[in-house]
């Protein structure tokens, strides 16, 4: 079943992201791959997150689908004008990847190609209404296509200090699922209740509600996440519980672990980030129970 039913059934969706290699060895990608599948519903393919230069997401996601498991690419317009977006748009229909999730592009202020160019076309809204008229048939000069693709759309809602933030983030949500968006990808989850009271508030966009699930390495990275990230609310007994771990690393992927099983309850769905520590997707799963 694709995922697009299993969010339209109401049923539990397990995505895992993947990121591409910065270069052409693909081995190890294909090994984390072929580690999770029949594990996952699907596999989120960022592009060049954080401003890093790698292989692009729709090659990613091409070879993730080889492998029989179900890709979703993530979209945006930093590095792209609306032509090549387009352009991209058809390939990636015409080579199998149907899944798009359009994501605000990162600032480059931490890349590691600083003198690129942001491009900055189109905003989320702007290659939303893009795709939505590409599957109506037209392209966005107003020009028929010969064959019109049909993609299953996701957006994001950006991480939240407060009330206030919280409420500008729903309010752009409804923009985004009136432009075409069909689900909806939370920021990463630390505290359930404080999420709880999100997914009360989040109700009103009456979409399918994705929460991610952040693999915590380190007790350097959860603190890090506390203090530059307020609005993710690590709490200090999960900080002082990774410290006190004799493995910390697998105390981390036991978390993660947690986070999933109990979000099962609350959510319709979690999408695993691990930030390059792949091979710990299978060992997270265990502890989910998946």
């Amino acid at each position: 079943m694709t995922i697009q039913k299993r969010l339209q059934n109401r049923e539990f969706v397990v995505l895992a992201e993947m990121n591409t290699p910065k270069g052409v060895d693909i081995s190890r990608f294909m090994t984390d791959a072929r580690r999770i599948k029949g594990r996952v519903d699907g596999v989120v393919v960022p592009d060049m997150d954080n401003g890093v230069m790698r292989m692009s997401a729709m090659a990613g996601g091409v070879l993730v689908q080889q492998q029989g498991i179900e890709a979703l690419i993530n979209v945006y317009g930093r590095d792209r004008n609306r032509m090549a977006l387009q352009g991209d748009l058809l390939a990636a229909h015409v080579l199998g990847i149907q899944n798009l999730i359009v994501v605000q592009g990162e600032d480059m202020a931490n890349s590691d190609h600083r003198d690129a160019m942001p491009v900055d076309d189109l905003d989320e809204l702007g290659l939303l209404s893009a795709i939505q008229s590409l599957k109506s048939g037209k392209d966005m000069a107003g020009f028929d296509l010969d064959g019109n693709p049909d993609f299953f759309v996701g957006c994001h809602i950006a991480p939240f200090v407060n009330d206030e933030g919280l409420e500008n983030e729903l309010l752009l949500a409804k923009e985004k699922i009136a432009s075409g968006a069909r689900f909806v990808v939370a920021p990463p989850v630390f505290d359930l209740t404080h999420f709880e009271s999100f997914l009360q508030r989040a109700a009103c966009l009456n979409a399918p509600i994705i929460p991610t699930v952040f693999l915590i390495k380190s007790v350097a990275v959860a603190r890090y996440i506390s203090t530059n990230e307020p609005g993710a609310h690590i709490s200090e007994e999960m900080i002082r519980r990774i410290r006190k771990a004799s493995d910390r690393e697998m105390e981390g992927v036991r978390i993660a672990g947690e986070t999933i099983a109990a979000l099962k309850k609350l959510a319709q769905g979690v999408l695993i980030q691990t930030m390059g520590w792949e091979h710990r997707l299978s060992a997270i799963l265990d502890a989910a129970g998946i």
